[in-house]
């Protein structure tokens, strides 16, 4: 007996599954961590449980049908591919393979479970980056829909378009591990999202602090070391390119959080550096290198890094004050800034730094080395290309959240009510962050039991519910 088919590597298989659990990493904890401490402290579990229960719903699509439709056999043209389930035997032993790719680079050494795995990964955390789009205001429900849909329907083809072999893809647009089709994404779907269902509560966008500010940097720190598998996995082999996609992710992050912290000092309101500003360079180094991790060198990574973080910054500066529709539209944490523009950003700069002497595979024999080349490098069209791409992704990922959220609207409310938005966790699912350990006895028809304050229904500090010494619920 033996333990691997002939095809299988052991390293390769065992890196894919490590670079696929640091990226789920990523969602749980990291941006369930990250999220929930920012937001205010009545909807950290709201938030939490949007990111976990998003996590395990796109899984569930994902190897049931839609897959299939990001990376199997063409169905719509080079659009899509064909739904299926990955359940099976072969579709969990077998040999993985991405049709439309077959021939254009290395068989793969790994099985299709593996594949699937380290895909779903990348599919689960782009809805749960656009949570912080709408938090605070929409219906857990409704999400609980929306998440579904938004896999099949706008996830499944952004992937196929430039991953699985369709036509951007084929056109040669690079998005080395998902600048267009994660980040981008994400920030187009969560703009439109805050939108289509309304700005949180005034008093809440007017109060607007996070409540832990240390589980905030546990949920960055962790979001920034995963991302060495999000984009060291994205070779599918354990070769030098994974290796110089690790060094470039490092390298343009550390540069991006150190640019958005001198910004921050050198023209901020308040001339003073902040951990919040920083976590916002860093997330847009990570962002901004993410569609070129494998395809620039070092110079190239500190180039993006800095570009992206200071064009983010004067972004968020500049455009919710004076330009529609960024004026008009409550983005609770920013999403399309640190995701949608750096995401831009990153995938038109590869257009440019692409250096085409950076190999993703080495060619043998006659067949050439695979490898990106930019306008810079002797490959004018490419930024046009990129730009294509992009029109794409935000075109069609914009349109069918719309379409999905006022479908859903058609039979259901799309926002928590205003009684329970003035309460938050306490009301929409019967939990929060820090109760109290403060208890009251209730009387209700000659009975009593002994409730929590701090999980009541009704807000404390509201007219004739003022108890002593008990902290209010935000």
């Amino acid at each position: 007996m033996v333990p691997y088919p002939s095809w299988l590597s052991s390293g390769d298989n065992a890196w894919q599954l490590t670079a696929a659990t640091l990226v789920g990493l990523m969602s749980i904890p990291a941006i369930a961590v990250l999220y929930g401490g920012l937001v205010q402290r009545k909807w950290a579990m709201n938030t939490v449980l949007m990111v976990f229960s998003t996590f395990c719903l796109t899984l569930i699509v994902w190897v049931l049908w839609a897959f299939k439709m990001g990376f199997g056999t063409p169905w719509i043209h080079t659009f899509v591919g064909v739904p299926g389930s990955v359940l099976g035997p072969n579709g969990e032993q077998g040999r993985a393979v991405i049709p439309l790719l077959v021939g254009l680079m290395p068989k793969f050494r790994f099985p299709e479970s593996s594949l699937v795995y380290f895909q779903f990964v990348f599919a689960a955390i782009t809805p749960i980056l656009f949570i912080g789009s709408v938090i605070g205001r929409i219906k857990f429900q409704v999400w609980l829909i929306f998440v579904p849909l938004w896999i099949t329907f706008a996830y499944s083809v952004n992937a196929f378009l430039l991953w699985g072999g369709g036509y951007w893809g084929g056109k040669g647009a690079l998005d080395f591990s998902g600048g267009y089709v994660i980040h981008l994404a994400a920030g187009v779907s969560g703009f439109v999202a805050a939108w289509v269902i309304g700005p949180r509560l005034q008093r809440d966008r007017d109060r607007a602090v996070p409540n832990n500010l240390l589980f905030v940097a546990i949920g960055a720190g962790i979001l920034w070391l995963g991302w060495n598998g999000f984009n060291g996995g994205d070779p599918y082999f354990a070769g030098a390119d994974a290796s110089s996609a690790v060094i470039n992710t490092n390298l343009a992050t550390a540069v991006a959080m150190m640019a958005w912290i001198v910004m921050d000092m050198s023209f901020g309101k308040e001339r003073k550096a902040t951990f919040l500003g920083g976590v916002n360079g860093m997330i847009c180094g990570l962002v901004g290198i993410t569609p070129a991790a494998g395809y620039v060198t070092g110079y190239g990574a500190i180039i993006i890094g800095v570009v992206d973080s200071v064009v983010v910054w004067l972004a968020w500066s500049y455009l919710p004050k004076h330009v529609w529709p960024f004026n008009k539209v409550d983005d609770a944490l920013g999403v399309v800034y640190t995701h949608g523009i750096a995401g831009l950003g990153g995938g038109l700069m590869v257009g440019l730094l692409a250096d085409p002497k950076m190999i993703e595979y080495l060619g043998v024999g006659k067949n050439p080395s695979v490898s990106g080349a930019g306008l810079f490098y002797g490959h004018p069209k490419e930024l046009a290309i990129q730009a294509g791409a992009a029109l794409t992704i935000i075109i069609w990922d914009g349109l069918i959240t719309f379409l999905i959220l006022r479908g859903i609207g058609l039979f259901m409310k799309l926002r928590i009510p205003d009684d329970q938005l003035e309460i938050g966790d306490v009301a929409v699912h019967g939990e929060e962050v820090y109760p109290s350990e403060d208890l009251v006895r209730v009387g209700a028809g000659g009975a009593t039991e002994t409730r929590n304050i701090a999980s009541s229904a009704e807000p404390v500090g509201a007219p004739g519910h003022e108890p002593e010494n008990v902290p209010k619920v935000e």
